[in-house]
């Protein structure tokens, strides 16, 4: 099972008591995945399409313990059979299906007419403990989180632009958050890609579980990462020495060959002898086998002025 899945299934097991919750929550859900039919003499039948079971088992639970009816529950496949199934919760007329979308705010009165309403409506998320209700019931209707070993990526995945915008003023409304928004053929998504605001949503919307196996995952691969980079830098450091190395013993062969050694000023002359019988040593090391030891830099110096005279002959 996926990463974004099991975080899903979590969630489905949350409980909320507090009825202000549920219906924010509610609402999130049928928003992100429900669909209303109409019928003769204005009747409506709401549709709730879900791929994970939990999810429409807890909504139908919710719907339940709120509403007091008992909304039909259809399991089936969905568009790829064999590889999916789907999950439909149907409520008729007589299912108070017309009580629902008024009091989640979907189903509105303009100038004597019914209508469907876009967005979120602002009386079910007065209060921070709605915000993460219905932040969750959207997620679970149409929301997804990257597995961590692979990357950092959570979205939520509208039907519409006023709702994409309401979601991503809904999460940026939390401190430290900065989710973004982009158009994906005809539906509009709202994604998050840094790890510490991923975290931050997975807290808010109560999948602690997942949160801690997230933050576990991005710490093992920033160790990691942090290796990869201090082997890459001994590395690199390794080839630079061996590199000046090589530069320093083909001076001193070269002044070697021209004048000899004993051409040099003694000092340079014994640190020139050193590096020829020690040629893969490190300045530190060479600095310690003089006779009296030397500092790093003092090693350094020495060995530099040798290449500019081998430069000058």
């Amino acid at each position: 099972m996926s990463f974004a899945a099991d975080t899903k299934n979590e969630l489905a097991r949350f409980e909320t008591e507090k009825k202000c919750c549920m219906l924010a929550e509610m609402a999130g859900f049928i928003r992100a995945c429900g669909s209303v039919k109409l019928s003769g003499s204005g009747k409506i039948t709401i549709l709730i399409h879900s791929e994970n079971h939990q999810a429409a088992k807890r909504y139908k639970k919710l719907i339940r313990d709120y509403f007091n009816i008992d909304a039909d529950f259809e399991a089936g496949h969905g568009e790829d059979p064999g590889k999916s199934r789907s999950y439909t919760l149907l409520i008729p007329p007589e299912g108070k299906s017309e009580q629902i979308l008024r009091e989640t705010g979907i189903l509105k009165v303009r100038e004597g007419l019914n209508y469907i309403s876009d967005g979120i409506y602002e009386g079910l998320i007065k209060t921070k403990c709605c915000k993460k209700a219905y932040l969750r019931g959207a997620f679970l209707g149409a929301g997804t989180v990257s597995n961590p070993e692979r990357g950092y990526h959570i979205e939520f995945l509208c039907n519409t632009e006023t709702l994409a915008a309401d979601i991503k003023k809904l999460i940026n409304s939390f401190i430290d958050l900065n989710a973004k928004m982009v158009q994906r053929k005809k539906r509009f998504i709202i994604y998050v890609k840094e790890s510490g605001q991923i975290v931050d949503i997975l807290n808010i919307m109560g999948a602690h579980s997942h949160l801690l196996v997230f933050e576990n995952v991005k710490i093992v691969k920033e160790m990691r990462n942090k290796a990869n980079r201090v082997r890459n830098c001994d590395s690199a450091n390794i080839d630079k020495a061996l590199g000046a190395a090589e530069r320093q013993i083909e001076s001193i062969r070269k002044i070697e060959s021209m004048k000899g050694l004993k051409s040099l000023p003694e000092k340079l002359h014994e640190v020139a002898a050193l590096r020829l019988k020690n040629p893969e040593a490190s300045l530190a090391e060479l600095a310690v086998l003089m006779d009296p030891p030397l500092k790093k830099s003092g090693i350094n110096n020495r060995l530099k002025k040798i290449e500019e005279i081998a430069n000058r002959e």
